[in-house]
């Protein structure tokens, strides 16, 4: 084994949801810096193609391309551009996620309900649906999850979005176990709290943030690159062995 080439994507094709901003972007930057030929993918054309111009700006190999994750004409047609453009994919990574309502589960309105199930689970389901038939036709790839501790308990007030994101730990562990025969390997992290748009509630007030911190192993919040290690090792030759797992980048919180 070459173990200087571990984490090397040269050649490889890499779609990542959720990537024209926070955690998303500097996923596909990383896998950009590695040798990928990266799509970047959001709802925005505009802003996926601001950050694939600065990839490729830094001699990266980008493409921006517009899917709405939570719905399906967008899905289907982002996978019928990726068969005509590139004819495979290596790796798709599930990163794009909302989280609109903070409140009494009891109390959770139908449209935030129904907004968090497409974005964060069905999205990721039928993306990774449509990956696999493509990897299945040619030789294998890999799937990574951004899900969140908030899968593994609860966070406080987050009920809809800790169930989606329980949810997507359990659909990792499916497609592992029905697709690991096809050398298609699928596994997910769980982000701690990373400072993000999303999370701007936390991490914008330092008072806030120095209370919720002050109890962390590593006292601080984390930052997007923070998670990039984790999911290159997850999509590379590196974890050649390693399907249906899930990594914790918390900072020690669940520990």
């Amino acid at each position: 084994m070459d173990y200087t080439k571990l984490m090397d994507f040269s050649g490889k094709t890499v779609f990542v949801s959720g990537s024209s901003r926070g955690i998303g972007e500097a996923i596909v930057r990383a896998f950009a810096a590695n040798g990928a030929d990266v799509i970047v993918s959001s709802r925005d054309q505009g802003a996926c193609e601001k950050v694939a111009a600065s990839i490729r700006g830094d001699g990266g190999k980008a493409t921006a391309k517009a899917c709405h994750a939570g719905k399906m004409d967008d899905v289907a047609a982002v996978f019928d551009w990726i068969k005509a453009e590139y004819g495979k994919i290596d790796v798709l990574v599930n990163c794009g996620g909302t989280n609109p309502y903070y409140g009494l589960i009891g109390e959770t309105p139908e449209g935030a309900f129904d907004k968090t199930i497409d974005v964060n689970l069905k999205g990721p389901f039928y993306l990774s649906s449509k990956a696999v038939e493509i990897m299945k036709a040619g030789d294998g790839g890999a799937i990574v999850n951004v899900a969140s501790i908030n899968g593994i308990t609860p966070g406080h007030l987050q009920g809809i979005y800790s169930i989606t994101k329980a949810a997507m730990i359990n659909m990792t562990k499916a497609f592992a176990r029905e697709y690991g025969k096809d050398n298609i390997r699928v596994n997910a992290i769980c982000p701690g709290l990373i400072d993000t748009k999303m999370t701007a509630v936390f991490t914008s007030n330092e008072d806030i943030l120095s209370k919720v911190t002050g109890g962390f192993p590593i006292q601080r919040a984390g930052v997007p690159d923070d998670m990039v290690g984790g999911v290159l090792y997850l999509a590379s030759d590196a974890a050649a062995f390693t399907t249906g797992t899930t990594l914790v980048m918390d900072g020690g919180v669940t520990a």
